[in-house]
C-alpha cells in the first residue's frame, strides 16, 4: 500500500509539472519529507535524480523542435556545474546525514520555495507579450511583432551574469533539489528578455539535466540516494507528466499556478519552521 502512496505521489507531481511546467523538486521534496517521513538529505538525493531522469526526455523532444539555445545552456552550466561540485565537497566533509547539514538543507528548502512560490506567481500574473517594432510599408510605419536574430536573443545583459547566477542556482539545487524550475525560468526571463518563451522554457528545461544529475550522482556517492523509491516515483511521474501535457491547453494556468505558489510559500514557512 506503501510502494502504491509512492507511485500515486509521482503521479501527481508529473500530472502538476506537466500542466504548469514547475519544477517536480518543488514539490516532490517537501511530499517526501511531510508526507512520508523521508530524511531530508534522502529525499533530496532522490528526487536530483528524479528530476534528471524526467527532464532528459522533455530536453530530447525539445531538441528535436529545434528550441534549445545551447549557448544559453553553456553559459548557465559553467556556473551550476562547479558550484555544484563544490557544494557536494562541503556536504561529503561535514556528512549529509548530521543534524547541522540537516537542519541547513530545511531551511534552505524553506527558503528555496518561497522564491519559487514568489517566482510562480510573477509567471502567473505576468504573461510576456512579444517586443514591438516598427516596419516601414508602403502605408508608412505600421507596428508589429518580430522575433529577434538568434545572436541578439542569446545575448545576456553582461556575459558573467548567466554564470554568476548559475552558480547560485547550482548551489541552491545541490542543497535542496529545488531552484532549476521556476526560479530558473525568472532568472532567464530577466537575463534573456529578447529570448521567445518557449526557448527559455527549453533553455531551463535543458540546463537542468546535467545540473540535476551531476548533484545527483554526488548524493548517491554519499549514500544520500533511496533507489527503489525512485523506481517508484518516475513509475507514475512518467505517465503523469504525459497527461499533464494533453491536458496543458484544457486548465486555466494562471488559476493553476496561483494555487500552487500559495500551497509552496505555506510549505516553505512550515519547512523554516522546522
Amino acid at each position: 500500500m506503501h510502494d502504491l502512496a509512492f507511485v500515486f505521489a509521482g503521479f501527481f507531481v508529473g500530472l502538476v509539472v506537466g500542466l504548469t511546467g514547475v519544477g517536480g523538486g518543488s514539490l516532490m521534496t517537501p511530499i517526501l519529507i511531510f508526507f512520508f517521513g523521508v530524511k531530508p538529505y534522502l529525499a533530496v538525493g532522490t528526487d536530483l535524480l528524479f528530476a534528471a531522469f524526467t527532464k532528459a526526455g522533455g530536453t530530447v523532444s525539445l531538441m528535436r523542435q529545434r528550441l534549445v539555445p545551447w549557448n544559453v545552456v553553456g553559459q548557465l552550466c559553467a556556473g551550476s556545474i562547479p558550484a555544484a561540485l563544490v557544494t557536494l565537497y562541503v556536504l561529503h566533509n561535514l556528512g549529509p546525514a548530521s543534524p547541522e547539514v540537516q537542519k541547513l538543507m530545511t531551511t534552505t528548502l524553506g527558503v528555496a520555495l518561497l522564491l519559487t512560490a514568489g517566482a510562480t506567481l510573477f509567471k502567473a500574473i505576468r504573461m510576456r507579450k512579444p517586443l514591438p517594432v516598427r516596419v516601414v510599408s508602403s502605408a508608412g510605419p505600421v507596428e508589429a511583432t518580430a522575433p529577434a536574430s538568434d545572436a541578439a536573443a542569446t545575448r545576456a545583459r553582461h556575459w558573467s551574469l548567466p554564470v554568476l547566477f548559475g552558480a547560485l542556482i547550482g548551489t541552491l539545487v545541490t542543497l535542496t533539489s529545488v531552484g532549476a524550475g521556476a526560479i530558473g525560468v525568472t532568472v532567464l526571463l530577466v537575463l534573456f528578455p529578447l529570448l521567445p518563451l518557449p526557448r527559455i522554457i527549453a533553455a531551463d528545461i535543458a540546463y537542468a539535466v546535467p545540473l540535476t544529475l551531476v548533484a545527483g550522482m554526488g548524493h548517491a556517492s554519499l549514500g544520500s540516494v533511496d533507489w527503489p523509491l525512485l523506481l517508484k516515483l518516475l513509475a507514475g511521474s512518467l505517465p503523469g507528466i504525459w497527461l499533464g501535457s494533453q491536458l496543458m491547453h484544457k486548465t486555466p494556468e494562471r488559476i493553476v499556478r496561483s494555487m500552487l505558489s500559495v500551497l509552496l510559500a505555506y510549505a516553505g514557512l512550515k519547512l523554516i519552521a522546522l
